[in-house]
């Protein structure tokens, strides 16, 4: 029985792509980098070009009437912001003899509640000395004006008993005076009378006693209060570290440019859409990748496996062009430098069955104006190249970057591998090239991704099962690019893939 492999249903693509996210913002590592570094070469020169002004610090213990063990800290931050008043900056500035405004002066300092009843008062000025006299002289104000308010409150309650107390007595008077009358009269109706007076006199009596112990009581917590508002460290000027204060802004500049790069990496990643992964790069293009290049020079301890891997892409691209019928071309989109060093070791590879041309139609001609060597194949520019014999075999070099003239494509070959750098190019632009190349039928053969992602573990072949049946040698189906899964043409090469660090060998 054989069994037949059927195309997957298409998922519909999800709105955004962790994956593919983070391996654009890693790819875009030099960009938060060096935000990240910016960031803290600011803040060390923030520490350095600008040094915080000489600062003074004191500490005071406010008593409170309405002291209460569950206070959730009210009281000491209205103490605060009685601070920040007018009136207490003046009383300041008058005991130092300054004729600054105490608007102004209020913009230098500031009070802070430690505990319930624990203010501290941080002042700043031209001179630690003048800091600590700055500080000294707004923790006596306040001082004196918390004192005041406790004296003028206490003596305006002690004001209200007693001035109800004297009420009383002028009612216990008149009663006095009522009891005084009525002795002299006899009767019932007289000895109900005289009972309620003297029970009205005992009543005044309890009363006035009553709002003259409160009245001595509002007189004596006065003292308790007063005593326990006072200073408890006294002023000192705060000494900066330079060093210190220099880590502190780095580490802020930091954490500060790092996470606004990533988070331009990111919106960035998202807006411009340039795929990375080889499963995305492959699907755009609709051809298999087949082979992988680093971008850069590798490490001194990787060219050997550089080098194997350019062997082994040059060899198999050499199979593919002998065993092809028509011309073969080399697309560049975002790799020019390294289509044209393909270029020149595939006409290289080549010339051993004869002679080869290799024509330019890359912008600028690069291959053209190079200075050839001994061993360096043909090169023609596109405009010459009806003046290579047609015995003779031809590759062509061209671009696919935006501004290309698709039309002229077709005559440096009708089949073609796409050189494509990672990240290069957008996926509209790819859909692009793809819909242009099949317009002009120009088969793609398939992708050499220059400057891979090192933790891509994406597929990047395309592959709908056996549908056809077997070909003759060189013979692959004709299929429109980009516009489907790519159909069972041959056995599919081996990606050359060069790893980019020894773990990833290991894997």
């Amino acid at each position: 029985m054989t069994t037949r492999t059927t195309p997957e249903s298409a998922s519909p693509a999800p709105l955004l792509d962790l994956q593919v996210l983070v391996v654009a913002v890693r790819r875009r590592r030099r960009l938060w980098g060096s935000m990240a570094l910016i960031g803290l070469l600011l803040g060390v020169a923030m520490a350095v070009l600008m040094p915080p002004p000489p600062t003074a610090t004191t500490k005071l213990l406010v008593a409170h009437q309405e002291d209460q063990p569950n206070d959730p800290g009210t009281l000491i931050r209205t103490d605060a912001a009685l601070l920040q008043t007018t009136r207490i900056a003046d009383q300041a500035l008058r005991s130092l003899g300054s004729r600054e405004k105490p608007e102004e002066f209020m913009k230098d300092y500031e009070g802070v509640g430690l505990t319930n009843n624990l203010l501290r008062i941080d002042v700043a000025g031209d001179s630690d000395a003048e800091a600590v006299a700055r500080a000294r002289a707004l923790a006596d104000a306040f001082v004196a004006d918390h004192v005041r308010r406790i004296r003028e409150a206490a003596n305006a309650e002690s004001k209200a008993l007693l001035d109800q107390r004297d009420r009383l007595r002028a009612d216990l008077a008149q009663v006095d005076k009522a009891i005084g009358e009525g002795s002299a009269e006899n009767g019932p109706k007289v000895s109900a009378n005289m009972e309620s007076l003297f029970a009205r006199r005992a009543e005044l009596t309890s009363q006035i006693s009553d709002f003259g112990r409160r009245a001595a009581e509002a007189r004596i917590g006065t003292p308790r209060l007063i005593a326990g508002t006072q200073i408890v460290d006294a002023p000192r000027a705060v000494r900066h570290s330079l060093p210190r204060t220099a880590a502190m802004n780095a580490a802020i500049g930091l954490a500060l440019g790092l996470a606004l790069g990533l988070a331009v990496a990111a919106v960035g990643a998202v807006v411009a859409d340039r795929p990375v992964l080889r499963r995305e790069i492959a699907a755009n293009l609709g051809a298999s990748v087949i082979a992988e290049l680093p971008r850069r020079s590798p490490r001194l301890w990787q060219r050997r496996r550089a080098r194997a891997a350019r062997t082994r892409l040059t060899a198999s691209l050499a199979r593919t062009v002998r065993g092809s019928a028509g011309a073969v071309s080399l697309l560049e989109l975002g790799s020019a430098r390294a289509t044209t060093g393909i270029a020149l070791d595939l006409a290289g590879a080549l010339a051993a069955d004869g002679p080869v041309a290799v024509i330019d139609g890359l912008p600028g001609l690069p291959l053209t104006h190079r200075r050839p060597k001994p061993e360096d194949p043909t090169v023609v520019s596109a405009e010459r190249a009806a003046s290579v014999p047609h015995q003779q075999r031809r590759l062509g070099v061209g671009s696919v970057a935006p501004g290309t003239a698709w039309t002229d494509l077709q005559h440096l070959g009708t089949r073609t591998v796409l050189v494509v750098r990672a990240g290069h190019g957008s996926a509209a632009w790819l859909h692009t090239v793809a819909r242009h190349l099949a317009d002009q039928r120009i088969a793609v053969i398939g992708v050499v991704l220059i400057d891979p992602d090192p933790a891509d573990r994406t597929d990047g072949t395309l592959w709908d099962g056996p549908h056809a049946a077997p070909r003759g040698e060189g013979e692959r189906p004709a299929r429109p690019n980009g516009t489907g899964r790519r159909k069972a043409e041959r056995l599919p090469m081996w990606a050359a893939r060069v790893p980019d660090n020894d773990d990833q060998e290991g894997r």
